[in-house]
């Protein structure tokens, strides 16, 4: 009895490890047998945003693939490119309120939406059927109408980033 178990234990493990390596993930976070990597300077092409916000985003993206996978970034040359454009930036209300003043034609809204777009072009040279171009990742967070919008403005800038390099990354290099 206690070797039939010892025999399925060994038999299950060696299973696990087969279909581990099979699909070729390792325990840095990534899917590829790539060691490089080239991120693009990400241009704002939306009206409303900070000129700076390409910039702020391209470096947080670098930082991402540093912190999260075993990649080395590199200027240029890299296996796996990234490049892309800050497509969308919108305020826009949402949860209007109910409007007791019969002289106001405006309703209000209780809060604000400020979503953020990002069209990425990904090239993974190890692996071209991965290849993909302007693809659109977007995120938002909602504020309350009552809060300065650019005391609070940094802070959704950076959550909705931090879902959307999320995105980007599974996409490119995790194969989610």
């Amino acid at each position: 009895m206690i070797l039939k178990n010892k025999f399925l234990f060994s038999l299950f493990l060696l299973t696990g490890i087969f279909l581990f390596e099979s699909c070729h993930y390792s325990l840095t976070g990534i899917a590829t047998t790539a060691q490089t990597i080239t991120i693009e300077q990400f241009f704002n092409n939306s009206d409303l945003a900070p000129a700076n916000l390409g910039a702020v985003f391209t470096n947080r993206l670098k930082d991402y693939y540093q912190q999260n996978s075993s990649l080395k970034v590199m200027n240029e040359g890299g296996e796996l490119a990234i490049e892309g454009v800050l497509s969308d930036y919108r305020l826009n209300p949402i949860a209007p309120t109910a409007n007791t003043d019969p002289n106001t034609r405006i309703t209000p809204a209780a809060l604000t939406r400020l979503t953020i777009a990002v069209k990425v072009n990904f090239i993974d040279s190890k692996e071209p059927r991965n290849n993909f171009s302007d693809k659109t990742f977007s995120f938002y967070q909602d504020f309350d109408n009552n809060l300065n919008f650019q005391s609070i403005q940094e802070d959704l800038e950076k959550k909705i980033f931090d879902q959307i390099m999320l995105d980007i990354f599974n996409a490119t290099v995790a194969n989610w």
